[in-house]
């Protein structure tokens, strides 16, 4: 998470301008009449936005201006799928912005890269899973689950970091040459979080996941040979 002290106005202006069509675009994708229909849909929207909200919370402030938390993205996405993981990462986000540990000048910026990209990766990989249509669902579990949490985790850093040595405003660290050996310890705890919580839900609560193919992954072993 990135403060709005440490972007330039370009970027700010730019992360509003990609943010909001991103959100009426969910917004529009959205199974409303779904939501507002089924109970259990709308408590695990809710649920969702909390974890989101105490997940965010828990964070390393720096005193150059960025942050360092836990994304959780993922399974978000493959619980909720992807506008509604948009959406209740948008909730989340006006949480911290009324607790003020969002600015909201860079709020546009942080959804981008928070939430944007890693749905755009999770939902990538989900797609490219569904379309091999694997029999064993721990293809699911890692593939949909560890792998894409860890890319995410990974493609927003360099995004972050990219953003900011554009900007120029930000100071480098010196320890900057030795980020590649600092990768392992942000990609590995976000990758093994979503991946428990995604294979949690697989043997417990396989309903609540969206993009979770039941009939295929859960058939029983006789039914390989029809």
């Amino acid at each position: 998470m990135i403060s709005a002290q440490v972007l330039s106005t370009t970027s700010l202006t730019l992360g509003w301008v990609a943010y909001v069509p991103l959100l009426l675009w969910a917004v529009a994708r959205t199974r409303w009449v779904e939501l507002f229909t089924d109970r259990r849909r709308q408590h695990l929207l809710f649920g969702t936005v909390f974890a989101l909200f105490a997940l965010w919370l828990v964070r390393r402030d720096f005193d150059t201006g960025v942050s360092y938390h836990f994304i959780g993205m993922t399974a978000v996405t493959l619980l909720l799928d992807w506008p509604l993981a948009i959406l209740g990462g948008f909730f989340a986000q006006l949480g911290l912005m009324a607790l003020g540990r969002q600015d909201l000048a860079a709020l546009g910026v942080n959804g981008l890269l928070i939430i944007g990209l890693p749905v755009l990766i999770t939902e990538v990989c989900a797609i490219l899973v569904e379309r091999a249509q694997p029999r064993n669902l721990f293809v699911y579990i890692f593939c949909s689950g560890f792998f894409a949490a860890a890319l995410s985790a990974l493609l927003c850093l360099l995004a972050a970091m990219g953003l900011l040595w554009l900007d120029g405003r930000f100071a480098m660290p010196e320890w900057l040459t030795d980020f590649v050996g600092y990768l392992w310890l942000i990609i590995f705890p976000e990758a093994f979080i979503n991946g428990m919580v995604v294979s949690a839900l697989v043997v417990f609560c396989p309903e609540w996941l969206e993009t979770f193919n039941r009939t295929r992954y859960l058939q029983a072993p006789w039914k390989d040979d029809a």
